[in-house]
């Protein structure tokens, strides 16, 4: 049973069909790359996951469940996260900040419990705490935890945002571009993120990139996508010699 089911999707802006018919298929324990030219519907696909925008057609299957129409607040419980290709985080708060917040969807306490910092509230402040200082310690960011956003190195803050979104202990991880603005080296430093993510965590990840060293180095399949269709799928290999990807992500000849 596939762990994502994108079956048909269509979505319209006015006149404008940025999908037109879409469907894939993700494995559980896979890593699916979504490759195309800009404007081609790969960011327009991972908003109708988080449910940012509504299909003007088609369904989506999570975990054998129908989340088309699954209320944006309740995807991060279902097991969804994502990164952006614009970095989002809190400029002004500390990473360890930042990482509690990927908490948020699992937060159980009510409010008076809160107010009163019950014991009940420290038992489960501590589990939270635990399950970021995890995370922390998976990607490397111990000398990075206390200091705020706005004075980390733009590669840092790629692996912060990655590391938000692990905390909160996704099925799925939506990962938008994630080597956009990296150099060779912090490029490299992600393809042994993703790939320890897929093995050590077994969280199953679905990507949008351009980077083709970085596609052929972490995924198990990929589709191609132009003027919101699906023009191939197969392996990196495969999908890369196409002739349609050739002439429209490429820049060569059919």
């Amino acid at each position: 049973m596939s762990l994502l089911t994108a079956e048909d999707l269509a979505i319209n802006f006015g006149g404008i069909s940025a999908l037109a018919g879409v469907s894939f298929a993700v494995e559980p324990g896979q890593v699916l790359t979504i490759i195309g030219p800009n404007g081609a519907g790969k960011t327009t696909i991972f908003n109708l996951l988080s449910r940012i925008y509504e299909p003007t057609r088609g369904r989506l299957v999570f975990c054998d469940e129908d989340i088309t129409s699954v209320p944006a607040h309740e995807i991060a419980r279902r097991g969804i996260a994502r990164t952006f290709q614009n970095i989002e985080l809190f400029q002004h708060a500390s990473v360890l900040q930042n990482l509690l917040l990927g908490r948020h969807a699992h937060k159980r306490s009510r409010f008076f419990e809160e107010l009163l910092f019950l014991p009940r509230v420290r038992a489960l402040e501590l589990q939270h705490r635990e399950a970021v200082e995890t995370v922390i310690d998976f990607l490397d960011l111990q000398p990075y935890r206390d200091s705020l956003i706005v004075n980390l190195p733009y590669g840092v803050r790629k692996v912060v945002e990655m590391a938000r979104a692990l905390c909160t202990q996704p099925k799925l991880l939506l990962l938008d571009e994630p080597s956009s603005g990296l150099s060779v080296e912090e490029t490299e430093d992600m393809a042994f993120w993703i790939q320890d993510i897929r093995t050590l965590l077994g969280i199953t990840v679905l990507m949008v990139e351009h980077d083709m060293t970085l596609v052929s180095a972490v995924s198990d399949r990929v589709v191609a996508l132009n003027y919101g269709r699906v023009i191939a799928s197969g392996t990196a290999r495969e999908v890369q010699a196409h002739p349609d990807v050739v002439k429209a992500y490429l820049g060569g000849d059919a």
